[in-house]
């Protein structure tokens, strides 16, 4: 991607992987990717561009509703959550500025963003406090109505994370950290609770890309993605379906 940004930082897609978004630092924007091929980036190309830069010049963290119809942009300079209205799902170019919601009171240097899937939990990850921090939404993906309830650290395995992103329950939660170079898979005995979660297992990236700043995985979680600034580029990988029983 470092035609487009050579500082990414936050990465995301749409549901069926057509379509990838890439924010940066150095461009203060959020990229825009066609993959002809869902969720196989060797088939992405660049489409367009919205910068940020009027809300935000370090932007890190990038989320969407399930439609696209809003856009959540997280960043280190106002230390607050972006919303942003697209009146076309995941069309960067319709996308117009809503509201902010400020997490400095939790996070100085926030680097990631994500949330449940009705929008009605947002969690926020960053390396002054090296912990997710969790926020409730009393309307779904509307950051105007978001409290602070929780917090969980990941000091433990990392004290540099950059972002975050959860399984389809809510009961795997996975947080990338650049100072080991590797994804960090959480257990949460209650889906989206992050007072639930517990270190399971790890996975170093540092092969492909030494400081990783952004993750994201497909729908099914058989696909992970990673993207960093040491390459400029985003890293695919496969991850097995584990075998159920009957099935051979």
């Amino acid at each position: 991607v470092a035609s487009q940004e050579t500082g990414p930082q936050g990465l995301a897609f749409n549901t069926d992987g057509t379509k990838m978004f890439v924010t940066g630092n150095s461009g203060d924007d959020v990229n825009e990717y066609a993959l002809s091929t869902g969720f196989d980036v060797s088939t992405a190309s660049f489409t367009d561009a919205f910068s940020v830069a009027p809300q935000e010049l370090n932007p890190m963290g990038l989320a969407f509703n399930t439609d696209g119809t809003k856009m959540f942009v997280v960043g280190a300079t106002g230390d607050d959550v972006n919303e942003y209205a697209l009146t076309t799902g995941f069309d960067v170019s319709t996308a117009s500025f809503t509201d902010s919601f400020s997490i400095s009171a939790q996070e100085t240097n926030p680097e990631g963003i994500a949330f449940n899937t009705d929008g009605t939990k947002m969690f926020i990850v960053g390396y002054n406090g090296d912990d997710v921090n969790e926020y409730a939404l009393s309307t779904g993906f509307d950051v105007s109505t978001a409290s602070f309830t929780d917090a969980f650290s990941v000091s433990a395995q990392d004290v540099r994370p950059e972002d975050l992103a959860f399984n389809a329950d809510g009961t795997e939660m996975f947080v990338v950290g650049r100072d080991n170079g590797a994804v960090y898979e959480y257990t949460l005995t209650t889906g989206f609770d992050v007072s639930t979660a517990s270190f399971n297992n790890s996975f170093s990236v540092t092969s492909q890309e030494a400081t990783p700043t952004g993750l994201a995985f497909n729908t099914t979680g058989t696909k992970m993605f990673v993207v960093g600034y040491s390459g400029d580029d985003v890293n695919e990988y496969t991850i097995p379906a584990p075998l159920t029983l009957g099935t051979g």
